[in-house]
């Protein structure tokens, strides 16, 4: 990422996912049942990644939002993404969203995947309003509850 992407209604900013974030992230999942539940050292575990992009939303020094993903030679995969549920409807989901499109773009990337719940309707609408088109269903994919995941994909380059 080239630099840090400001809001310019108000006065969150977008930065890298630093290891001190962990507990914050973790705390947005337990707002959000729809996401991805993962652990806390989990978070901190993604910063090792080759290819990844873990990205979070912050207002007043408050982690408010978050967004992890990862290339794979010319994929990338978008695996989670939470906002605040007092932040949502505000601009931070796809500000991050784009933050790592863009940075997914300029390592090469050319389509981006993701899964979202099959009963998560606001997330597949979020997700097509940002590009994403349907690709498929995978049976069982959650867990607690179980499941479908709607696979979604998105093409960077024509």
């Amino acid at each position: 990422m080239a630099g840090e992407a400001r809001s310019v209604e108000t006065a969150w900013v977008i930065r890298r996912l630093s290891r001190e974030d962990s507990a914050a992230v973790k705390s947005i999942l337990q707002e959000a049942p729809e996401a991805a539940n993962w652990s806390e050292e989990s978070f901190g575990e993604v910063l090792s990644w080759s290819g990844g992009v873990a990205l979070v939303s912050e207002e007043n020094g408050v982690v408010t939002g978050f967004l992890i993903g990862q290339r794979v030679q010319e994929d990338a995969e978008i695996f989670n993404l939470g906002v605040l549920a007092s932040r949502r409807r505000a601009g931070q989901g796809g500000a991050l969203l784009s933050a790592a499109l863009e940075e997914f773009r300029t390592q090469g990337v050319s389509r981006v995947f993701l899964e979202v719940r099959e009963s998560n309707a606001n997330g597949i609408a979020f997700y097509a309003k940002h590009g994403f088109a349907k690709t498929g269903i995978r049976r069982g994919y959650y867990h607690d509850p179980e499941e479908a995941a709607v696979l979604m994909e998105r093409k960077l380059t024509g």
